[in-house]
């Protein structure tokens, strides 16, 4: 028979990679904001391409797509086992960190330029995200489609607002 206490233990453990890999969704996303964003002074002077979205867009899209890499983590890691537990949880972590460096690139440096360099490798690495968590957990590696699609649409804004600014 089970006993509540077993059942509580077996969701604890079932909900905890949810919540580590929320908390680590939340940090990154507080770190990038750091660096502020699309309504800052600075990036309202410079020139923009026609086909960017105005800066109502940007939270708009950022909250379901951190809320779509939180659940894939919690997933996928709730999937794996042992040292590859360990590896996924670490290309997750990586790649967090890859998103809020990409901001302080970017606006923290005040640098286009840059961001275009951090956007790549952060590209690079979210479809290398993608096809290690695949591996594991097949639904969670397509929860990340449209995170890696927005992050190839933010290379291009930033390319483009670097060569108009360069």
């Amino acid at each position: 028979m089970r006993t509540k206490w077993t059942t509580r233990s077996a969701r604890a453990r079932r909900a905890a990679p949810y919540a580590g890999a929320a908390l680590a969704v939340a940090a990154a996303a507080l770190v990038g904001a750091r660096a502020a964003g699309p309504a800052t002074p600075w990036y309202r002077s410079l020139d923009r391409p026609r086909w960017q979205p105005p800066s109502w867009v940007f939270p708009a899209v950022w909250t379901p797509l951190y809320a779509s890499i939180a659940w894939s983590a919690g997933h996928a890691l709730g999937r794996a086992r042992g040292r590859e537990r360990t590896a996924l949880a670490a290309a997750y972590g990586t790649n967090l960190t890859l998103n809020a460096g990409w901001t302080w690139l970017f606006f923290g440096l005040r640098s286009p330029a840059a961001g275009v360099a951090g956007s790549v490798l952060l590209n690079v690495d979210t479809l290398w995200l993608i096809r290690r968590t695949a591996r594991h957990d097949p639904a969670a590696a397509t929860a990340l489609v449209p995170y890696a699609a927005w992050c190839l649409f933010a290379t291009a804004l930033s390319g483009s607002l670097a060569r108009r600014n360069g």
